[in-house]
């Protein structure tokens, strides 16, 4: 791999820190952005590459633009954008409160713009790039009701990283634009929002199996070094999407129902 320099968003713990290992030991000048800087600063010692640490509230445009302009400022370019940052809420559709929408909204959906207008403008001057957003595979399958706002939320993810790879297509065949949809990774994502319990790694779950977040790291990787549009880190995804279109109905139909003994 040509070495790259990579920002990452929410990049403190889970997949952002993993990805930041795992670029780290392939040569990438990392710019890790988080709220948490003390933890950024672990992630940065381990990843053993230049690393500029950014404390960034990405619900905020100005600190992402400024992020974009320090990376800018450190490396003199990026060549890989990585919008990773996100949360979640256990609470379904009838029991969201108006603070609920607004603030998974801002911190799953906005700041995933914020990031894209940030640095889109400088791959459009250099040429090339790569913007990977990071989503879930609930903002196509919204099959989990509980994460209502927040599959909402990647959904729309979902259908802008796909208008603005449309947009640039065209005109900048050189600016790849990836969609990236986990299935359920463990991570402190189910604590923070407030799943009572954690799931584990190689754990089956339904129809697929729980990713560790350095799988789904190391998929990341690979993204970057062949870039496609979308990805689905966990290959059992890709059946449940197809069963799902074809008929909401019945898919919907077969999850409300008590699976049957065995």
């Amino acid at each position: 791999m040509t070495e790259k320099v990579t920002v990452i968003t929410g990049a403190s713990s889970g997949i952002g820190a993993a990805l930041a290992v795992q670029l780290g030991k392939k040569g990438h000048g990392l710019v890790l952005a988080a709220r948490r800087e003390t933890e950024l600063k672990e992630i940065a010692s381990k990843a053993g590459t230049k690393s500029l640490v950014v404390r960034t509230d990405v619900t905020r445009r100005a600190e992402v633009e400024r992020l974009r302009d320090q990376a800018i400022r450190e490396f003199g370019h990026v060549d890989v954008w990585v919008n990773n940052a996100g949360r979640g809420i256990t609470k379904p559709v009838l029991s969201l409160t108006d603070q609920d929408i607004d603030d998974i909204v801002s911190v799953v959906l906005k700041s995933v713009v914020y990031g894209m207008q940030a640095i889109v403008p400088h791959f459009i001057e250099r040429g090339h790039g790569h913007l990977i957003n990071v989503s879930s595979f609930l903002g196509r399958v919204p099959l989990v009701s509980f994460r209502s706002i927040y599959s909402a939320a990647k959904s729309g993810v979902n259908v802008l990283t796909a208008n603005a790879r449309v947009d640039l297509k065209a005109k900048y065949p050189s600016i790849h634009v990836s969609l990236v949809m986990p299935g359920t990774v463990e991570t402190d994502f189910h604590r923070v929002a407030g799943t009572p319990s954690r799931p584990v790694a190689g754990t089956r779950l339904g129809a697929s199996v729980v990713e560790s977040a350095d799988e789904v790291a190391s998929k990341i990787v690979a993204l970057i070094e062949n870039p496609v549009a979308e990805l689905y880190t966990n290959p059992g995804m890709a059946g449940l999407v197809q069963g799902y279109y074809q008929d909401v109905g019945k898919f919907e139909e077969s999850m409300a129902r008590p699976p049957k003994p065995s």
